[in-house]
């Protein structure tokens, strides 16, 4: 499939698998892929295609005259939704030859947001028999199989949260080609589950709850459909009398439930399979259409069950990295130290999307001399490889640290020299400080390497950023001396240590969203110290930023303040 890159493409792309020509349209009738096969046909490139008015480009009468817009099927598809489908339509070549096509239209969810159409076509003259509406016993015709393999393709596709994939697949097979829907998961530990069971009612899914939950274990000595399918034996076809004899094992007693509960006179089960294994299985029935399942619908049902199965692997997948990924990243964050005079919290917020967990680090921990060393990173790249130099880099830091009573210019330096040929890090941000009392005074001094500036709000909502310090990031120029800097905080002052994702965004610039922090910052200075975190986070932290945040807030409050 040939598009522009965007959130769609790997949808569109697996749209060639399809052996017929297809494209997507958006609601305005402009082109915004086409597939290898429909280029073909066409005798035009993608770049010819895309972005342009399909209706206008293509769409000609026999004569090769532009089709009047109020005339064309295709376009009242695409502009009024529904599904249309036909013969005796011509289209335009790129060579200036006509081509007659059969075509099917039909609605389509690509999880960008926006409605598009899909448009199915093929050369009308290749078929023995033209495509007819689908008959009156519910079976499909072969354009509309088509569609309803690429919706389910886009749907499975679209989305990493296969729960929501799932649903939005029985919302496609029923009532189209089944009265039920019924899914069972094969768990990480073997264990089956129920996860859906469904019926239209009109418009709406509903699912039956009382009929889904935890079920039995799968026997390897049963013969029946369920059992065979959840061991990747074979597809099958089932009814009520299937399973009127003993049963031979406690899922068998469940279909039996199954089928008395919803009706059903005819099913078809097929295993769900990953390229590992199988993963579950999926069933549909029939109670209110009175035609049994066929041969045909077998192969159907399982061209759905493979794409439902590779998407339902790569969600999990997803999922256990995102999970491995976090749960890495949580047990190397520290525990705050505690102290009289100080009040301290943090908070993190993982990325929405595992491919970007891992590098947004924090530290506190309190020295031999009785100062508290205070850090906050970002290790350049993400996923494990980040959260493993992040823990490394953490580490060295904190080993330097405790050993070497030094300004913390000198400790980032031996730490930037060690990165080198010890930790498995090319590059990284960092502020590290340290926070010292004497006679009723507190300091902090700090350098900062590329990492985006410390903020300060006094106990009156005055907010500034400490931007002395600065040096260039880790992994660039190690030999290089570093500055250090020191303020003094007064009684109620709150300092902030925080990573980028708190405030970059795709629609403002950094500068504007360091204003939003200081100035909600500012906004909160009266509130406790927990308040004053979470509500900084909800409110400066953008909605677009798809990054991991890490957010440190110490306030100075010696024992006389309150």
């Amino acid at each position: 499939m040939r598009g522009p890159d965007g959130p769609q493409e790997a949808v569109v792309r697996t749209l060639d698998t399809l052996g017929t020509g297809a494209c997507l349209a958006d609601e305005q009738g402009l082109i915004v892929a086409v597939n290898t096969c429909g280029e073909r046909l066409l005798a035009r490139p993608a770049a010819d295609l895309v972005g342009r008015d399909a209706h206008e480009l293509l769409h000609r009468t026999s004569c090769g005259e532009p089709m009047p817009g109020g005339r064309c099927r295709i376009r009242d598809t695409i502009l009024g939704g529904g599904t249309q489908q036909g013969e005796d339509e011509w289209l335009e070549r790129g060579d200036g030859t006509l081509l007659p096509v059969g075509w099917l239209a039909t609605p389509c969810d690509v999880g960008a947001g926006s409605p598009a159409t899909l448009i199915l076509f093929h050369p009308a003259g290749t078929r023995k028999r033209p495509v007819q509406q689908s008959p009156a016993d519910g079976r499909l015709s072969e354009l509309e199989r088509l569609a309803l393999l690429a919706e389910t393709t886009t749907l499975l596709t679209s989305t990493l949260d296969i729960h929501e994939g799932l649903r939005h697949l029985i919302g496609l097979v029923v009532p189209r080609i089944a009265d039920w829907a019924v899914i069972d998961l094969i768990g990480e530990r073997d264990e089956v589950r129920r996860f859906a069971v469904a019926q239209a009612e009109g418009d709406i899914v509903v699912f039956r709850e009382d009929l889904q939950g935890p079920m039995p274990p799968v026997l390897q000595e049963s013969l029946m459909p369920l059992s065979r399918a959840l061991r990747g034996v074979a597809s099958s076809f089932a009814g009520p009398e299937t399973y009127q004899g003993p049963p031979d094992s406690g899922i068998a007693v469940e279909q039996r439930r199954l089928f008395e509960a919803t009706g059903m006179h005819s099913a078809i089960v097929v295993p769900l399979r990953s390229l590992h294994g199988v993963l579950g299985a999926l069933t549909l029935g029939r109670s209110d259409q009175p035609e049994r399942f066929a041969a045909m619908d077998i192969a159907l049902l399982e061209d759905i069950a493979r794409r439902a199965g590779l998407a339902l692997e790569n969600a999990r997948l997803y999922q256990r990295q995102r999970k491995v990924a976090e749960t890495m990243q949580r047990h190397l964050l520290p525990k705050l130290p505690r102290s009289p005079d100080r009040g301290m919290t943090v908070r993190y917020l993982p990325a929405p999307d595992a491919s970007h967990v891992g590098g947004d680090w924090y530290d506190a921990f309190t020295l031999t001399d009785g100062a508290t060393a205070l850090a906050v990173g970002d290790v350049v790249g993400h996923d494990l490889e980040a959260a493993a130099g992040m823990a490394q880099l953490r580490n060295m830091l904190r080993a330097y640290a405790v050993s070497q009573q030094k300004p913390p210019s000198k400790i980032v330096e031996w730490l930037d020299q060690a990165t080198l040929g010890i930790a498995e890090v090319s590059m990284a941000t960092l502020v590290f400080a340290r926070m010292t009392e004497n006679a009723g005074q507190c300091e902090l001094s700090w350098t900062n390497a590329g990492h985006p500036p410390p903020l300060l709000v006094t106990r009156e909502g005055v907010a500034r950023y400490l931007t002395d310090g600065q040096g260039i990031l880790l992994g660039v120029m190690p030999e290089q001396v570093r500055p250090d800097a020191t303020v003094e905080l007064a009684p109620g002052a709150t300092l902030i240590l925080y990573t980028d994702g708190l405030i970059e965004s795709r629609a403002r610039s950094l500068d504007e969203g360091m204003d939003r922090l200081s100035r909600h910052a500012a906004a909160l200075a009266h509130n406790p110290l927990e308040v004053f975190t979470d509500e900084l986070l909800a409110r400066a932290r953008p909605p677009d930023n798809d990054d991991d945040a890490a957010l440190l807030a110490v306030r100075y409050m010696p024992g006389w303040f309150s």
